[in-house]
């Protein structure tokens, strides 16, 4: 009786298998036929078009717009690229192209500027980080796609475009006329500041910016007799750029751990990206700038260092750009921008439409006093003493070299991060004193 119902029991678990795989490769075979179905149907529209459209189509035209119209039903980052907008975006990566000199990006079906290249005419003419775009000439942006909107801003030198921006504080949309330049983007700056602190700015991240980088360091280290006693990284209105370079950038600063992280559906989509030991740069204090218009790889950079605690993190939100994409070439020279991953920090954060906190959040402000006034000192006072003449100092003054211009006394978040490295010597000088 018990080698019975164990034979009953065996049998009805085999049939519920041979019932789940069945039922499961019948929904399978369901779901394929719905869509051979359903590319049945595009065929037919696009026969229906070609046949009785009231004027005669180019078929790669059809297909192109197809094909634009599907990706945009995606995200605002995957789009088609036509083999113009293929090479153009080449161009990009490479640092030089003509156009205005902006990352844009679409938001709630708005053209939104993530924001300006520094040095480039928009960054000139006074556009920032977070203008919605209305019009690019006399096209509504509303609904465009994204590169749609890439080809009308760019262009040849000398040209001009006129484009409409809406930005809060606005009474009404304001127009812009902007020449077209060839934007050549050096993406490392860098400046020794008083007292022998570094300062390096990353405006995007091309195929040269970790050399570029490693080289900057070394002058400055140079010009100031060796070694630098902290750096500020600066990457303020940065829309990001290339993911291995990002990792460049962190790698000069880690030693050894995870970097990045991605996870999408393909199997080489999931990747980690760690430090190692080789080219890092020596343990000094570091404070890295960020706001609304750090995006992207810049955003894998202040991640990365701020989850590793290899530097203290200043300024504002950043932009929430957590996801990879990437360009896969077609036949026809024309390609895809195609978002197939989601990056996420060392502690397994994910960036995408959060952003980066900063560790200390400092708005900007612009520290601009009254035309003709300065502030009030004492000898601005009413019978002050006069200052004694002709005595000889103790000790001599020491030199001052490197002394900031008036555009970086007036940043105020960068004189914040200034005053933290400062602040931080201060602290290390009292403790080996005790």
């Amino acid at each position: 009786m018990f080698r019975f119902r164990r034979f009953v029991v065996l049998a009805t678990v085999i049939s519920c298998i041979f019932f789940s795989v069945t039922f499961f490769q019948g929904q399978a075979a369901a779901n394929e036929q719905k869509d051979y179905q359903t590319l049945e149907l595009f065929t037919d529209v696009l026969s229906i078009i070609r046949k009785s459209y009231v004027e005669k189509t180019d078929i790669k035209v059809l297909i192109y717009g197809a094909i634009r119209g599907m990706l945009a039903t995606l995200d605002p980052h995957s789009s088609f690229l036509t083999p113009e907008m293929y090479q153009a975006m080449k161009d990009d990566t490479h640092g030089e192209f003509g156009g205005l000199g902006i990352e844009i990006t679409i938001k709630d079906g708005l053209l939104v500027v993530v924001s300006p290249i520094e040095d480039t005419p928009a960054y000139n003419a006074g556009i920032k980080a977070g203008d919605q775009i209305v019009k690019i000439g006399d096209k509504s942006t509303k609904d465009m796609e994204i590169m749609q909107a890439v080809r009308l801003l760019r262009g040849p030198k000398g040209e001009a475009v006129t484009i409409t921006i809406w930005r809060d504080g606005f009474a009404a949309p304001k127009t812009f006329t902007i020449v077209r330049d060839i934007i050549r983007l050096d993406s490392v700056k860098s400046k020794l500041l008083p007292q022998g602190y570094g300062y390096v700015r990353l405006s995007q991240f091309q195929v040269r910016t970790g050399s570029d980088l490693k080289q900057q360091l070394a002058a400055l280290k140079k010009a100031n007799g060796g070694k630098i006693k902290g750096l500020i990284l600066d990457l303020r209105n940065n829309p990001g750029g290339l993911l291995d370079q990002a990792v460049a950038v962190c790698d000069l600063f880690l030693s050894d751990g995870l970097i990045v992280y991605t996870e999408g559906r393909e199997p080489g989509s999931q990747m980690e990206f760690r430090a190692q030991a080789e080219g890092t740069e020596p343990d000094y204090p570091m404070v890295v700038l960020i706001n609304g218009g750090s995006a992207s790889a810049a955003e894998i950079v202040a991640g990365a260092l701020q989850d590793q605690g290899r530097a203290v993190l200043l300024g504002e939100q950043s932009f929430g750009k957590g996801s990879v994409q990437s360009i896969i070439p077609m036949g026809d020279e024309s390609g895809l921008r195609l978002t197939t991953a989601r990056y996420f920090t060392p502690a397994g954060t994910s960036i995408q439409a959060r952003g980066i906190t900063p560790d200390i959040v400092v708005p900007q402000l612009v520290r601009e006093l009254p035309e003709k006034k300065h502030p009030l000192r004492e000898k601005d006072l009413e019978n002050h003493f006069q200052p004694p003449e002709n005595i000889r100092p103790k000790v001599a003054a020491p030199q001052q070299k490197n002394l900031l211009d008036e555009e970086e006394k007036n940043d105020y978040q960068l004189m914040r991060a200034l005053d933290l490295l400062k602040g931080v010597e201060i602290l290390n000088r009292h403790r080996q004193a005790a």
